[in-house]
């Protein structure tokens, strides 16, 4: 029955989205945009945290909303947004990111990124990186100064030296609380979802006031982690993407699953056919609602996110998903107990959250 009154609200919005009615009811709003960032999903017990740590990571969102703010109130891009918005993260060892990722079963901080630009879908990504202190540039640098997408290891390591980037030292990246995590894996022979309550992961999707938008999403990947292992962070269609035509989506998770559904690329691509599928016979069931258009709009979107997430949580999956589409929404899913998440829009609306009973863009209409 649900999924049937989503298909129904779905094709509503298509039909709306190019009604006139529609058109002229958005021709006098000024440009607006949005941003939405995580810091990974997972197992949080609202007990288990102080509120001094409580009250540390929300200071960690916060101060990347408002780098990300900062860029898009400006008129900058949503590209220069993701990058301002995950650098302070991948600075921050409380995040599973640059400095403060985990280990690897041989004690590395092996770090991954991606990055999408959905104004022409040009993408760079990296994998298994050691020296580079924030990995989401280096990333936009394979995007921007190489034929390539997507490099791994010591060659990717190669072309940021030729490219300018300094080497950071390991003991930028280690953190003692991170290495006991590793120990106490080995020792108690515990596998990483044990040991790791959270999936750390950062990331972040915005929409300028050029309607553009963009995704990153920035990793150390999971504790313990061997034979190369590469999650869904630095895979373009898995955890990240971003399309003009649709959306822009980061993911936090069990990557195996995230690739598996190909998770943010499935996102996009729904709300894309959904755009453009709809006939124009169910205006009347639309104006039957009796709902704001932007509401319709952003419970269609919401929608689709929670019903890729539910297929992830089919297989045995876990983690969440941030959104923004076209229309300015920016959006949560995830099917753990929390996400540390944060939005912020030019229609005002400025939070951050941790677990699931916090306020969240699915509980809040952002118009």
């Amino acid at each position: 029955m649900k999924n049937a009154m989503l298909a129904v609200v779905a094709t509503a919005f298509l039909a709306l989205s190019s009604h006139p009615a529609f058109a002229e009811a958005h021709e006098d709003t000024a440009p607006g945009w949005s941003l939405a960032i995580h810091g990974g999903a997972g197992t949080l017990d609202p007990d288990a945290m102080t509120p001094e740590r409580r009250a540390q990571y929300e200071a960690g969102l916060q101060e990347a909303l408002d780098a990300g703010r900062a860029i898009l109130a400006s008129g900058g891009s949503a590209m220069d947004a993701v990058k301002a918005a995950i650098v302070p993260l991948e600075d921050n060892p409380l995040f599973n990111a640059g400095r403060g990722a985990v280990f690897t079963w041989d004690g590395v901080n092996e770090l991954d990124a991606s990055i999408m630009d959905g104004r022409d879908r040009s993408a760079g990504a990296v994998t298994g990186v050691t020296t580079i202190k924030n990995p989401i540039l280096l990333a936009d640098a394979v995007r921007t100064e190489s034929p390539h997408v997507f490099l791994m290891g010591e060659g990717a390591e190669e072309f940021a030296l030729e490219q300018g980037y300094e080497v950071t030292p390991p003991e930028w990246f280690a953190t003692e609380t991170r290495r006991q995590s590793l120990e106490r894996m080995k020792a108690e022979e515990m596998s990483a979802l044990d040991v790791d309550t959270k999936f750390g992961t950062v990331g972040a999707v915005a929409l300028d006031q050029d309607g553009n938008m963009a995704a990153g999403t920035s990793t150390g990947g999971m504790t313990g982690k061997r034979w190369g292992r590469i999650g869904d962070a630095p895979v373009i269609g898995a955890g990240t993407y971003a399309d003009n035509r649709s959306c822009a989506v980061s993911a936090t998770g069990w990557g195996e699953y995230f690739i598996r559904v190909g998770v943010a690329q499935e996102i996009c691509t729904r709300l894309r056919f959904t755009h453009m599928l709809a006939p124009q016979v169910v205006l009347e069931k639309v104006a039957s609602e009796e709902k704001p258009v932007e509401v319709l709009v952003q419970e269609i979107s919401q929608g689709i996110a929670d019903a890729v997430m539910a297929e992830v949580r089919e297989l045995g999956g876990d983690g969440g998903v941030i959104v923004v589409t076209p229309e300015g929404h920016a959006l949560y899913s995830f099917n753990t107990s929390g996400m540390y998440r944060g939005r912020v829009t030019s229609a005002g609306v400025n939070e951050v959250a941790i677990f699931g009973g916090d306020v969240s863009a699915s509980d809040t209409p952002d118009h």
